[in-house]
């Protein structure tokens, strides 16, 4: 059954604009990050089905605009209106490394899937990949285009895609570094983007208050969905290789079945837009955070 879970009021001081979920492998610890225009990027431990505060991470100077934690579950990094990108232990809680992407030159971040890399979108249509153990910029991808806002990793680490201000999709091959697709997907501005966990689907989601759906070997558009009222903040796909969740500004929370390509259940929780949701790493548990400075964690059927 689709429910509330867990209820955490006033997560930050202020606004919560991004959220991210993984299991560590060292001591399979739930670790959940959030980042809030409070400056503060906070570490939380989901256990028991209670969301239980760890600490903050302090540092940044500006809001934090995106949060990630790699597949090992072990490094978070952020991403701050300050320019730089941070890289924290989830043990300690201590920073290893802050990044400095240049003047207003990071917005996404993600890492990539072998944990070598931290990719970022920037103000100039480029996707910049920095190096986690030199902390510096190894590799530039050029879409050619305007502001990448988004950007994500394909599971098997073939692929990077991002989403553009101007409402197009970019895929690239990550072996060559050439630019492989160019999908003219939105009218608006493409807020975020995930790939399946079998890499074989890219879903996106903008300003238009649509989300769609690619075959990304073909390039193909599958569907388009519709449903949500106002601006798409955000999607991220279920481990189950079936479901993914969208949130949005109009205050909802909302998965999908990709096959059937409908909506299966609305969330209606949030008192203000939704800009971050995501998976654990089994799909059984959903969480979102919002401008009304809640984090909320749902139970999903799996």
């Amino acid at each position: 059954m689709y429910q509330v879970c867990h209820k955490r009021e006033n997560g930050h001081e202020d606004s919560i604009w991004s959220v991210a979920w993984a299991r560590s492998e060292k001591d399979n610890t739930e670790n959940i990050i959030t980042g809030g225009v409070d400056d503060l990027v906070k570490s939380w431990n989901w256990r028991d089905d209670f969301l239980e505060y760890k600490s903050e991470l302090k540092g940044h100077q500006l809001g934090i605009v995106s949060v990630t934690i790699n597949s090992a579950g072990t490094v978070a990094a952020s991403s701050s209106l300050d320019s730089t990108i941070k890289l924290w232990d989830l043990d300690s809680s201590k920073q290893i490394k802050s990044i400095d992407a240049g003047p207003v030159d990071c917005w996404s971040v993600a890492f990539s899937p072998d944990g070598q890399y931290i990719g970022s979108g920037s103000h100039s249509g480029k996707i910049n990949l920095f190096g986690i153990e030199s902390g510096k910029l190894e590799q530039t991808l050029d879409t050619r285009g305007k502001f990448v806002m988004s950007i994500a990793y394909s599971p098997d680490g073939h692929f990077i895609a991002c989403g553009g201000i101007d409402g197009i999709v970019c895929i690239f091959d990550l072996a060559t570094g050439k630019l492989l697709h160019t999908l003219e997907g939105h009218a608006m501005p493409i807020r975020s983007l995930t790939f399946s966990p079998d890499s074989q689907l890219l879903t996106t989601c903008s300003d238009d208050k649509s989300i769609k759906i690619y075959d990304v070997q073909h390039a193909n558009l599958i569907g388009t969905l519709s449903g949500h009222g106002s601006y798409v903040l955000c999607v991220d796909f279920c481990p189950d290789n079936t479901h993914f969740a969208t949130s949005s500004s109009d205050r909802k929370v909302k998965v999908w079945d990709a096959g059937m390509r409908k909506a299966v259940h609305t969330f209606t929780d949030h008192s203000d837009q939704v800009w971050g949701v995501a998976y654990n790493d089994n799909g059984s548990k959903l969480v979102s955070v919002s401008d009304d400075k809640q984090v909320i964690v749902y139970e999903c059927p799996i």
